[in-house]
């Protein structure tokens, strides 16, 4: 009876060690089941992962967002087609993933023609009230919220810029992608700031990489002595050979990304667009945790940077003003 009894106990506390170990089991297993993997698409007229993509995947890493681990991104580039864009953005669309990050404005427009459901996060937008991505700043309404430059408002002071760098300037050219209608716009709205400058504007309509070179030629011909660049996809992707064109031509170039003087461009004024990228993962964030982004204001930015190339000047034959030196955050010599 005794030895009945300590078998039937042993048999009691082997099934309770199981129980247990089962128990425990689940109870590590529960948490690893609860995390869940969001879905990052992320949609631009790019061709390839750069200093802007890896600005964002830091912003996402300082939020504790492990690609592989608790985000998973589908990247789609369009390598400069814009084409091949928009199916690249209803592809994205089709996948269902929780946000869209839209680096320009013509991504996010794309983005907003495939779905109007899913947040689109726009990461450097110039002005989206005009292209009509968001209905103001403070209340964008719809399904895309992010980052503006106010580029349109910028250009007025790029205009200056030059004024000081060219005392008599009185004509500049504008490079811009003439098959964009954002930069149509930020055309039409320099010529306003052009106007009360008494500066006249040269338009110089590029549509591909192959129209650069009849364009700086254009404005060789009419002695245009200085050079505006409205950024956008197509001359980011050509930002060397503008730069080498501006100065081949002895241009006073200015741009809205510092990039283009790293590359040899003259000036830049403007706000760093690897900080905005990074800023945009945290628009990210919000909507992952449940934030609406028609109720998230588009972000405007507060801090600027001026950069000037002092080996371009020398090599087109400009003095530098000594006090823009000074107001000047970098000076590459």
């Amino acid at each position: 009876m005794h030895g009945y009894f300590v078998l039937n106990m042993r048999k009691n506390l082997s099934l309770l060690i199981i129980i247990v170990a089962l128990a425990s089991g689940a109870a590590i297993a529960e948490p690893q089941q609860r995390t869940k993997v969001h879905r990052i698409g992320y949609l631009a007229s790019a061709s390839e992962l750069g200093p802007l993509e890896e600005a964002f995947r830091q912003g996402l890493r300082e939020l504790g967002y492990v690609e592989g681990k608790n985000i998973a991104i589908e990247y789609r580039f369009a390598m400069g087609k814009e084409d091949r864009l928009h199916d690249l953005a209803a592809e994205l669309a089709r996948l269902k993933v929780d946000v869209i990050v839209a680096p320009s404005t013509l991504d996010a427009v794309a983005a907003r023609q495939a779905t109007r459901t899913i947040p689109i996060v726009m990461a450097i937008s110039s002005d989206p009230v005009g292209t009509r991505l968001v209905q103001s700043l403070a209340r964008p309404g719809g399904n895309i919220t992010g980052l503006t430059t106010l580029s349109p408002e910028l250009n007025g002071k790029r205009l200056e810029l030059l004024k000081e760098v060219v005392p008599r300037l009185s004509r500049v050219a504008v490079l811009w992608n003439a098959a964009s209608p954002e930069k149509a716009l930020e055309f039409e709205e320099t010529q306003v700031a052009a106007r009360s400058l008494r500066v006249l504007l040269q338009s110089l309509e590029v549509r591909g990489a192959k129209d650069f070179e009849s364009a700086f030629r254009a404005a060789t011909r009419e002695r245009t002595g200085a050079l505006l660049t409205l950024t956008d996809a197509l001359t980011i992707s050509q930002l060397s050979r503008i730069a080498e064109l501006a100065a081949k031509s002895r241009l006073a170039a200015i741009f809205s990304e510092r990039e283009f003087v790293d590359a040899g461009g003259l000036l830049s004024y403007g706000p760093s667009s690897a900080d905005l990228s990074r800023r945009a993962a945290i628009y990210v964030d919000k909507i992952l945790k449940g934030a609406k982004p028609g109720d998230l204001p588009v972000e405007q930015p507060t801090r600027f940077e001026l950069v000037i190339n002092l080996k371009t000047a020398k090599k087109i034959g400009l003095t530098i003003p000594p006090e823009l030196l000074i107001r000047a955050d970098k000076v590459i010599k």
